[in-house]
């Protein structure tokens, strides 16, 4: 990466890469979930630490307790499952870094992937290609942001794009409701 950097010299580094999916292998593998998403994560902050570049770090809403959703970037983070635990080790070495933006977000990739949709768990999806849209309105913001759709089941978030998706329950994986408030958001885009 650094031999990158120094060809390319780029303004911003925007980092997405991580381990997210199966959930269950951030059981089975806490290495690879560690290597990935924190210590790789820690990598690139000390690369744009040294180069003074503007990095955008993707996170997840998954940081919040997830009871009571409604969750603003000033409430308290408790993850439930090492997933999230996962990515709240990158935003800790993130936040260490002034010329950073974490960003808290819950997306899937259009049309919705999976044959199954969660019934019990409230969250507000947004598709990778509605973000993406977001991204260049926020690239100078600083701090962390929320970045979500319409509060909803999974479920029926998941009918949007995929008339078949089976109904199924996700309380043994995801707490009922890691909603967050994008108020912050609205306000920047407005």
């Amino acid at each position: 990466m650094k031999k990158y950097i120094q060809k390319i010299k780029p303004k911003y580094i925007i980092h997405c890469a991580g381990l997210s999916r199966p959930m269950d292998l951030h059981v089975k593998d806490i290495n690879q979930s560690i290597n990935l998403n924190i210590i790789g994560t820690a990598n690139v902050v000390k690369l744009c630490n040294e180069f003074g570049i503007k990095l955008i770090y993707f996170s997840t809403g998954y940081v919040y307790e997830g009871k009571k959703g409604n969750y603003s970037e000033k409430d308290p983070v408790l993850p439930i499952n090492n997933y999230a635990w996962s990515k709240l080790g990158g935003e800790s070495s993130v936040i260490l870094y002034k010329k950073s933006l974490i960003l808290r977000i819950m997306m899937c990739e259009r049309p919705f992937i999976h044959n199954q949709a969660f019934y019990d768990i409230k969250t507000n999806f947004m598709f990778q290609d509605e973000v993406a849209k977001i991204i260049p309105k926020i690239l100078n913001k600083k701090g962390i942001i929320n970045i979500g759709g319409k509060i909803q089941s999974v479920f029926n978030f998941a009918k949007k794009t995929k008339k078949d998706v089976i109904r199924s329950t996700g309380k043994k994986i995801f707490p009922p409701n890691p909603s967050m408030n994008v108020s912050k958001l609205k306000k920047i885009l407005s």
